[in-house]
């Protein structure tokens, strides 16, 4: 008989990521000379032996972030399970926090967990983490920055996330309420990071299944209770605001914001495009460094032609190039400084994170930091 319908799932879903990880690794310029060819996604799954038989010394590494709870436990196990028949070195990154009492102990019992399924090399990374841009958020950016260090260290060729459908459609809503515009609601990439090295397998699963494969499979999980905390706004929206929208609209909510997520991505993905190409059309001066300060020079009668989403994604990259912080650009930045294109009345220059300053000077938008 085989797996637990939930367990299958799991594994099926890393079996994939780790496909494509093996693809890209064999069309990289190092492993070019590699006789051995990536084996298909049928290949992939059948067992060579067995369990915990050791990948080759080169043969990519791929690190799951672990935190010890059900989803990230559920891509542990499903990476220990299949790495070894895909022919891939397999290990785990748990990141201590230090935002709870004991962390440290906890981040110990997560680590001897992984090494208890198999996964080698295994390390538990402890952060300081900062007050910019509210709780979550510096959490976040601390825990990426020891994943990607965890990843250098180590020369992974990729970081396995445990990102639900269920976080997909919190992380839509999230960006909803912002009115952060249609890459904000994008949500989470499948495939994100420098040179690709975050995937998340899981996108397409709901927490539920996760959830039961790590019953089936007996594994411990640990229920953070940040994730309860009403203090923190995905907490409210993971147990107030979908529920109720569930029980308002019926279910297949989640189910719609992940797919919305998805349609937007694609949009997104092609007004950035578009934004690129244009940028160098209306670009009167490459961004350049005048007593320490960046300058971009931007062409206004080609931004006015261009339609409102390219024009202020243009403006948006030219700010960020100027020095303009991305995480601390909002939307109604940008819209002020769309005004000095589309309703320009002799305003005085605008100001925007990071000291950058924006102002009009003939034909000509001009700015820069300092």
């Amino acid at each position: 008989m085989g797996p637990h319908p939930a367990v299958a799932a799991i594994r099926l879903a890393v079996r994939r990521v780790l496909h494509d990880i093996l693809v890209a690794h064999s069309a990289a310029p190092s492993a070019a000379s590699s006789p051995s060819a990536p084996p298909s996604l049928s290949s992939a799954s059948a067992a060579p032996g067995p369990r915990g038989c050791a990948a080759p010394d080169d043969a990519p590494l791929v690190l799951a972030a672990c935190s010890g709870g059900a989803d990230s436990m559920a891509l542990a196990s499903a990476l220990a399970f299949e790495a070894p028949r895909a022919g891939v070195r397999a290990g785990g990154v748990t990141v201590d926090h230090g935002l709870q009492q004991g962390s440290d102990v906890r981040a110990a019992e997560v680590t001897d967990r992984m090494r208890a399924l198999g996964l080698a090399p295994v390390e538990a990374i402890a952060v300081s983490v900062g007050r910019g841009g509210g709780p979550e958020a510096a959490a976040r950016d601390a825990r990426y920055a020891a994943l990607d260090a965890a990843a250098e260290r180590h020369g992974a060729a990729a970081v396995l996330l445990g990102h639900t459908r269920d976080d997909q459609a919190e992380t839509v809503l999230l960006g909803l309420a912002r009115g952060s515009g249609t890459r904000s609601l994008s949500g989470m990439a499948w495939v994100s990071g420098a040179d690709g090295r975050y995937r998340r397998p899981f996108l397409h699963l709901d927490r539920h299944t996760v959830r039961e494969a790590c019953l089936a499979q007996s594994l411990p999980v640990w229920d953070d209770p940040h994730n309860v905390d009403p203090s923190y706004t995905r907490s409210r929206v993971r147990h107030e605001a979908l529920p109720i929208l569930e029980k308002a609209l019926g279910k297949g909510v989640v189910e719609a914001l992940a797919r919305t997520a998805q349609l937007s991505r694609d949009d997104a993905d092609a007004l950035d495009a578009w934004a690129a190409r244009a940028e160098a059309d209306v670009m009167t001066t490459a961004p350049a460094a005048a007593g320490g300060a960046q300058a971009v020079h931007l062409d206004t009668v080609g931004l006015h032609g261009l339609p409102t989403a390219v024009r202020r994604r243009v403006l948006r990259r030219a700010a960020i190039a100027a020095g303009a912080p991305a995480g601390s650009l909002f939307a109604r930045h940008i819209e002020e400084v769309d005004r000095l294109i589309t309703g320009w009345r002799g305003q005085r220059a605008i100001n925007l994170p990071g000291r950058v300053e924006v102002r009009r000077e003939g034909g000509r938008l001009v700015i820069r930091q300092g």
